[in-house]
């Protein structure tokens, strides 16, 4: 089993998007999408990410800005950085995530919503940014709108939040392989791999039994 933990408002989130989705219908597994907003994430136990943002070493801070760039050109992706909006309030988008999983639509919308903000530089916090993604995706609009009102919706990307705290996430994207194995950032999909071939082994020595 795959958990990924993650927030549209972070470019290295859109990466590991693209690669974690790739890997898993490469190994014909799943990925359990868990929609969260990182600035509650960050509020709660890594609040240092705000104060690098404002008075970090600008040596490091520019070096950072090139490395998007070359993992961006090496996905083939388009990320601005910073764009116009930074940080952006996600929190619509995400409860959007959460409505649309069940219809089996959140990937397609988190793509989108990703595209939106770092490629094409809108404001994924304004519904009508959100309304031109739904119409473009054939999702009905008045109902997504209403759908991330709902109070479950709401409720449950709380405790996403809370329960990638609880297990000792720090940020975005968060991924964990067999329940308890995690994994930060996008640039550890080759250890998401590997792990996720020894779940499978492990898988496999279970079924054959005792005398398999």
């Amino acid at each position: 089993m795959i958990e990924c933990f993650f927030d549209i408002s972070s470019p290295w989130t859109w990466l590991a998007f693209g690669s974690l989705r790739r890997l898993a219908a490469e190994l014909g597994e799943t990925v359990q999408w868990r929609p969260v907003l990182v600035g509650g994430i960050f509020n709660a136990v890594n609040p240092s990410v705000y104060e690098f943002r404002q008075r970090g070493a600008p040596a490091k801070q520019a070096y950072l800005k090139k490395d998007l760039a070359d993992w961006a050109q090496q996905a083939g992706l388009k990320i601005l950085f910073p764009p116009s909006v930074f940080p952006v309030n996600s929190v619509k988008a995400m409860r959007g995530c959460l409505w649309l999983a069940p219809q089996g639509r959140l990937e397609d919308f988190a793509d989108a919503a990703f595209t939106a903000y770092w490629s094409d530089d809108q404001d994924i916090s304004q519904d009508a940014v959100l309304g031109a993604i739904c119409r473009r995706l054939d999702i009905a609009e008045a109902a997504f709108f209403a759908g991330i009102a709902e109070p479950a919706v709401k409720a449950q990307l709380k405790a996403n939040v809370d329960e990638v705290i609880a297990r000792g996430g720090f940020g975005s994207p968060t991924i964990f392989v067999g329940g308890d194995d995690m994994y930060f950032g996008n640039d550890r999909m080759p250890l998401v791999r590997q792990a996720v071939l020894r779940q499978a082994v492990l898988r496999r020595r279970g079924q054959a039994g005792p005398g398999g």
